[in-house]
């Protein structure tokens, strides 16, 4: 079967390949209470994903991050990324292939994936058309019956993050968190880039739209990431099992997912 065509998309914004050539996040799931984020969605997607051997197509997989585990955990993994940085980072990554790309532009065959992973594409993608021609070229790329996983940031994450740092009592930076948590899209004149932050019940609604059956969603950090001693938790293996428990156990429950910084939102291709 020949490369399907296509479709013509704008560019990748440049303040978004800008913050990402700095070069920071390679290390920020590595270390710090970021692990929290990393460590939980491995978690997930190892309870999610088929058996191994399986072919997973990870979109917008940066630096490789969660490819390197993929790999290691047996999958066959390809990696799609806009961000010529990150392509170098990951092509040191044993196992997997890369290739520069978009996520509303996929450059694969129709039905050539068992598992379709954007862990960060749907969130910098402040138009809704947009992040519904990534879930569609999603849909187009994964096998019927096959899994599509995303990543969006959550609504009120900004203001979580910015109480937790104590940012939110400057008035400048209080005035511009509340007004991202009224229409959900970051400007990128603050630490994080042009994004949009979601409520919890828009991406199953998009991936309705194109053509993708819900099966569940899952906060990642919980309000584990809230709270103060969360560093030095995760430190301890014995505490950190804890905690990854503890998150596992309200993961889904429906009044808690907004609380979260990340939610993953899982569903398949009808077959």
């Amino acid at each position: 079967m020949t490369e399907t065509a296509r479709p013509q998309v704008p560019a990748v914004r440049e303040e978004i390949l800008a913050y990402y050539s700095r070069g920071e996040e390679d290390g920020r799931l590595r270390r710090g209470s970021n692990r929290l984020e990393l460590w939980r969605t491995q978690d997930v997607l190892r309870r999610l994903l088929p058996t191994a051997p399986a072919k997973v197509l990870d979109v917008g997989g940066g630096s490789g991050i969660h490819a390197e585990w993929l790999a290691r955990d047996g999958y066959e993994v390809d990696l799609v990324d806009p961000v010529p940085l990150h392509l170098e980072q990951a092509a040191r990554v044993p196992g997997i292939t890369v290739r520069a790309g978009d996520a509303r532009a996929l450059a694969a065959e129709d039905a050539s994936y068992d598992v379709v992973l954007l862990l960060g594409p749907l969130y910098h993608l402040p138009e809704r058309a947009d992040r519904l021609r990534a879930l569609s070229e999603a849909h187009r790329v994964v096998r019927p019956g096959g899994l599509v996983v995303a990543a969006t940031i959550n609504r009120f994450a900004g203001l979580h993050d910015m109480l937790l740092q104590e940012w939110y009592f400057d008035p400048v930076r209080r005035a511009n968190t509340d007004a991202i948590s009224n229409h959900g899209r970051n400007g990128g004149d603050g630490p994080f880039t042009t994004a949009y932050f979601a409520q919890p019940h828009e991406a199953p609604e998009e991936f309705m739209e194109s053509g993708l059956t819900v099966e569940g969603q899952y906060g990642l950090e919980g309000v584990a990431w809230l709270m103060g001693g969360v560093e030095r938790w995760l430190d301890d293996p014995d505490r950190r099992e804890a905690v990854l428990a503890a998150m596992r156990r309200t993961e889904s429950e429906p009044t808690l997912l907004g609380t979260s910084g990340h939610l993953l939102t899982a569903g398949r291709k009808r077959s």
